[in-house]
């Protein structure tokens, strides 16, 4: 070392030493500023190396018990999110309660919670929840019963756009296609290990992952990407390879492949054969129906057809018109295609994305009862046909 830095060091040394024996008070309390700081630059170093998924099974070890919220009527993705976080919660030494309001509907949707052997809750009221702490998977907002405006989540893990956050812990990946990937994503940087299906099954305290959890994740990344070809990002195809050691084949192939109800097949047949086409566009009215459900999936199918590039299907049930669309034409934003058609509607409501969209229309608003002069089924094929058109 060069002398002028000795000298240089041995005046700071002489410096410091002075100020300490004039002020040893002064000099203490900085000293334990000092190491509350560095403990601090610790403690942040650290929780910046932790992983989302460890940080969020440290957030389920602070809570005795939480509610796990879907949104209304759940598809595969919320509710393999769901089940996954029952098993991040056990293994936190955590209660979880798994909540969905509205229904259960389609037959894929029916058929992974009856192969699964899933427990939820249907909720219709906030007071039904008897958890203080509130997760929500799939959706970033509660919303479809009463009350939800109140919910408060300490958690949100999703994949949609929209503002709603956690107040503890907040995951929004609005470039990944399923919201599952995001749990799978969790286990493996937490070095979980997969159960075998053919061995016993994993403990509460296991590092393992059930196999019926790696098995509803992987159908959650297949159903909400139509099996790895539409919406999917890198991380899906990461996602899957890691699932796939601990998938039960089996319990994939009756979820997958469920029977299907006589009516929905009906349903799809009247779309295709009385489909009206104007351009690349579609709209077919399938008449009375007692599944609405049938209707979005008449849509997908009518949708297949060749040449066509936006779709709408609508079908009465009781008093109410359903409507589902579906779009793969760049200049229809079906969401917006549906909003404009029955804004003027009394009591009508509709929405979605750009790819797909849906809506209720009252059947007494539509005939004229009530404030407005109504709207006859003609006019509202119509009004469809210019919207896709760009033209509403």
């Amino acid at each position: 070392m060069p002398l002028w830095q000795v000298g240089g060091l041995q005046r700071v040394v002489e410096t410091v030493s002075t100020f300490a024996r004039d002020s040893p008070l002064v000099a203490a309390l900085l000293v334990v500023g000092l190491l509350v700081f560095l403990v601090g630059v610790r403690i942040a170093a650290g929780r910046i190396q932790r992983s989302p998924g460890e940080r969020f099974e440290r957030l389920l070890g602070t809570t005795e018990a939480v509610a796990v919220l879907m949104h209304p009527n759940p598809d595969p993705d919320a509710m393999s999110c769901a089940l996954a976080v029952g098993q991040l919660a056990r293994h936190a030494g955590s209660d979880a309660s798994l909540y969905y309001p509205g229904q259960i509907r389609r037959q894929e949707n029916r058929a992974f919670q009856t192969v699964l052997d899933l427990d939820f809750d249907r909720l219709e009221s906030a007071n039904q929840i008897e958890e203080d702490d509130v997760i929500l998977v799939d959706h970033n907002e509660a919303r479809g019963f009463t009350g939800a405006e109140r919910i408060d989540p300490i958690a949100v893990i999703d994949h949609h756009p929209g503002g709603g956050e956690g107040d503890r812990f907040t995951d929004v990946r609005t470039e990944y296609g399923a919201c599952a990937t995001i749990f799978a994503e969790y286990f493996e940087s937490m070095n979980l290990t997969l159960v075998d299906p053919e061995g016993p099954p994993a403990e509460p305290d296991d590092d393992r992952v059930d196999p019926e959890v790696a098995t509803g994740l992987l159908y959650g990344i297949q159903s909400d990407t139509k099996y790895l070809t539409k919406g999917c990002s890198p991380a899906e195809f990461g996602a899957a390879e890691y699932l796939y050691e601990g998938i039960d084949e089996d319990l994939l192939d009756r979820i997958a492949n469920p029977q299907v109800d006589a009516e929905v097949l009906e349903v799809k047949a009247r779309a295709i054969t009385d489909r009206e086409i104007r351009n690349a566009f579609a709209v077919a009215d399938v008449g009375e129906i007692s599944n609405a459900d049938a209707i979005p999936q008449a849509a997908e199918e009518l949708h297949r057809l060749e040449g066509v590039t936006a779709v709408v299907v609508m079908g009465r049930k009781g008093d109410t018109l359903h409507l589902s669309g579906r779009s793969r034409d760049d200049r229809v934003h079906m969401g917006k295609v549906l909003e404009a058609v029955v804004d003027d509607i009394p009591m009508g409501s509709a929405g979605g994305h750009a790819r797909m969209g849906g809506g209720q229309l009252s059947i007494d608003h539509m005939n004229g009862i009530g404030p407005g002069s109504g709207v006859a089924m003609t006019d509202l094929k119509t009004h469809l046909f210019d919207a896709m058109a760009g033209d509403i």
